[in-house]
């Protein structure tokens, strides 16, 4: 047996999936894309998610036609989840064409500033996936968003009821007071908030959504806040009342940036508990409910794009 072989059977993709991904890494700049697919940006992945390897994480973009990946490193307590500033640099310098990264630190160790600036010289284009047990407004979280104003990178956040980023209630007063610094907003509380009637205990609310939401009315009061769409929160958010999500997702057309945040081993749903693909179910999502080909492009491509300040894709 081949070790292209072994690695087909230890992945389960198929022989083509693997000569996808392969051609994918080592692609020009411009990266052939599948069944002449537009350009795809993937907001939101991590090297080393729950045991992947960085040959399935290939394989999972290369099966939904990604053509740019941001790596979201962790730090402290998420190490056990997913991979470090090292792993990502790696991965990157493997394949410059496929991949850029942010930067991570625990923000409430002393040297996180350094930690911070020192990835951002190296190359690194934003701060996150933050994701730490402090509050939003707290002066560990204040250090980050002055750092990145004067850098001048994004931060994205995870926002988690009691427990990573508290107090989104309060996060309007931060949108206010650094009003040059972009901001990615992800994850349960964030997404849970499209809702005016949020239980917030609740990470996965259903059914119907209250107009008035929280999060609804920071995407359209401040042009320095962006959906982050990933993960089973956003995919949540997409699918459980489509009547309120299409009029949403025109709203926020150009305020949306898609991201899968999923860690299963090859775009089919291999090694998710319930067998299912997150990106495949969000784009599926998308696909229904943008107005046109023009927002779809703009959620998926364009929006990131210009955030990042990515160079254009063909």
């Amino acid at each position: 047996m081949t070790p292209q072989d072994r690695w087909v059977s230890q992945t389960g993709v198929t022989r083509r999936e693997f000569m996808a991904a392969a051609m994918c890494a080592a692609a020009a700049p411009l990266i052939a894309r599948p069944e002449n697919r537009p350009p795809l940006l993937d907001a939101h992945q991590h090297t080393k998610y729950v045991g992947r390897t960085d040959e399935q994480l290939i394989a999972h973009q290369a099966y939904h036609g990604v053509t740019t990946t941001v790596l979201l490193p962790g730090a402290g307590w998420m190490l056990s989840e997913v991979g470090d500033n090292a792993s990502c640099a790696a991965l990157q310098a493997n394949y410059p064409n496929l991949f850029v990264r942010f930067a991570c630190s625990d923000v409430a160790e002393s040297r996180t500033v350094d930690v911070l600036r020192g990835n951002i010289h190296r190359g690194a284009i934003g701060f996150g996936e933050l994701k730490f047990k402090v509050a939003v407004d707290s002066p560990e979280m204040h250090r980050v968003y002055k750092l990145a104003e004067e850098l001048g990178v994004p931060v994205l956040m995870h926002f988690e009821f009691e427990m990573y980023n508290t107090g989104i209630e309060r996060f309007e007063s931060i949108l206010k007071a650094y009003p040059k610094v972009n901001f990615l907003a992800h994850a349960q509380t964030w997404w849970g908030n499209i809702s005016a009637d949020l239980d917030p205990t609740e990470l996965y609310p259903k059914g119907p959504i209250k107009p008035g939401g929280l999060s609804d009315r920071l995407l359209s009061d401040y042009p320095n806040i962006f959906g982050d769409l990933s993960a089973g929160s956003g995919a949540n958010a997409l699918t459980r009342d489509p009547d309120f999500t299409r009029g949403f997702v025109q709203r926020h057309t150009r305020k949306l940036i898609w991201g899968s945040d999923c860690h299963c081993l090859n775009g089919r749903g291999d090694g998710n508990k319930d067998g299912s693909c997150i990106a495949a179910r969000s784009l599926a999502a998308l696909k229904d409910l943008v107005p046109d080909a023009d927002a779809y492009r703009r959620i998926t491509y364009e929006n990131g794009a210009a955030l990042l300040k990515l160079k254009p894709a063909a």
